[in-house]
């Protein structure tokens, strides 16, 4: 991919995670953390509304179908491995024995619509993962 090629689809990745950030704050989420980079993987927004803790994969996409079916097996691997370190960094904000639980969501953000927020898009594919 070319240099402004890979700067604008950076560009509108970053608008549709401020857009999806904004949609979860008006549906009475907590931000707590965006972009984050762990070992392995990125997560796009982690997101906090009562005991349930969301790592969410935003998508720009035509439509609701191919946002979804772009998350592919390998990417939400990823994204387990990356949501799991930022938990092992922030024991504090999990804790599985008052009875948070860690869910998988994906947000579509299509030309011209508000964004789709897909709660609970997967179940996480590692065990590590479904014990918190």
């Amino acid at each position: 991919m070319s240099e402004p090629r890979r700067r604008r689809a950076d560009a509108r990745g970053r608008r549709a995670e401020g857009l999806c950030a904004l949609a979860l704050r008006l549906k009475g989420y907590r931000v707590v953390a965006r972009r984050f980079r762990g070992p392995g993987g990125e997560v796009d927004i982690i997101a906090r509304r009562g005991s349930v803790l969301a790592a969410i994969e935003v998508k720009a996409r035509d439509s609701l179908s191919a946002g979804l079916e772009s998350v592919t097996p390998r990417q939400r691997a990823r994204i387990e491995r990356a949501a799991l370190g930022w938990l092992a960094a922030h024991p504090d904000c999990f804790m599985p024995e008052r009875g948070d639980t860690l869910r998988f969501d994906v947000m579509v953000v299509r030309p011209w619509r508000w964004p789709r927020h897909v709660a609970g898009a997967w179940e996480p594919d590692s065990a590590m993962a479904r014990g918190w």
